[in-house]
């Protein structure tokens, strides 16, 4: 380009020179400063362009820089709303709210950072939207979570209050439970039967009677006579009384021939040695037993038990010599 302008600025002058040769000397001295000075012009033009073609490439490269970092900024602001979108998924989740929309933002950031996108500013504002909504869903949740959590310390609240009232409540039916068990317990004793006016004789083949001590050969039948006491507690109802008759060696005189038998006492079996069954009507009735032991009675102390149930109603002893 240099040369082009050159050989057209030489040709124009020469054209134009005039052909005297005492004119030559002061001709091509002007002509060599005009050249000098086209020359001079034109360095200083491409100069001048060199520059600015240099300062819009620059300013090209810092734009393209910028936005590149833009776009990673805008990219890395989504990473951590990621992040924190798990752990607001999480939060929500443990205080049993409804984490459907944060997973679906989740799943939405991820296939964005996943797409590929060049560095261009309508790209990078349509993420940055993106970013703002994002940010927009995060404080909201902030407002859920505070309320969840409010609602759940009232029910934690209501929850120890309905607690602590059903462990009060739970006492009081234990307290009346026991009340009731030790009110039956004890309804249970005083309805227990008793005897009075206990009575125990000796009838000879006679029929006449020795109250004791008796002599073996004098006890043909045994007669033991007793009122059941009264007791307004106990129910009218039938009852089996039964009688005892235990020698000195702890054995119950016993002959199911003669009408004994066996009946529990605490869940252990025992043998009774004669009963009658009757039906309490709480009048103070008198019952009679007459016990042929069919043999003799060695000599020694004997205790009578009279049962009804599993418990004794009264006892009594007689002397045998």
């Amino acid at each position: 380009m240099k040369e082009n302008l050159f050989l057209a600025f030489h040709t124009d002058l020469t054209m134009s020179e005039p052909t005297p040769a005492s004119y030559q000397t002061p001709r091509k001295s002007n002509r060599n400063a005009i050249i000098i000075a086209a020359l001079s012009v034109v360095i200083v033009v491409q100069a001048i362009k060199i520059y600015l073609d240099s300062k819009e490439k620059q300013t090209i490269n810092t734009d393209l820089t910028s936005t590149k970092q833009e776009l990673a900024t805008t990219e890395q602001r989504l990473r951590e709303i990621s992040s924190e979108l798990d752990q607001r998924i999480a939060e929500i989740t443990k205080l049993g709210g409804n984490v459907a929309d944060l997973e679906k933002a989740k799943a939405d950031i991820e296939a964005e950072l996943n797409r590929s996108r060049r560095a261009t500013g309508q790209e990078i504002k349509a993420l940055k939207d993106k970013v703002e909504g994002y940010e927009m869903l995060l404080k909201n949740k902030d407002e859920e979570i505070e309320k969840l959590k409010h609602v759940n310390k009232e029910l934690l609240t209501e929850n120890t209050t309905l607690k602590t009232q059903k462990n009060e409540l739970g006492d009081s039916i234990n307290r009346l439970s026991q009340s009731k068990d030790e009110l039956a317990t004890k309804v249970e004793i005083a309805s227990q039967l008793k005897v009075e006016n206990f009575r125990i004789v000796a009838l000879n083949d006679r029929g006449k009677e020795r109250t004791s001590p008796f002599k073996s050969r004098q006890v043909e039948q045994l007669k033991v006579e007793f009122n059941i006491a009264e007791n307004n507690v106990a129910p009218i109802e039938g009852k089996k009384i039964m009688i005892r008759v235990i020698d000195e060696n702890n054995q119950v005189l016993f002959d199911v021939a003669r009408g004994s038998g066996t009946f529990l006492i605490n869940g252990k079996e025992e043998f009774y040695t004669a009963a009658q069954e009757i039906l309490f009507d709480n009048t103070k009735q008198k019952l009679s037993f007459l016990y042929d032991k069919g043999s003799e009675y060695a000599e020694g102390t004997y205790n009578l038990e009279v049962y009804t149930d599993d418990y004794m109603m009264g006892s009594g002893q007689f002397v045998v010599k």
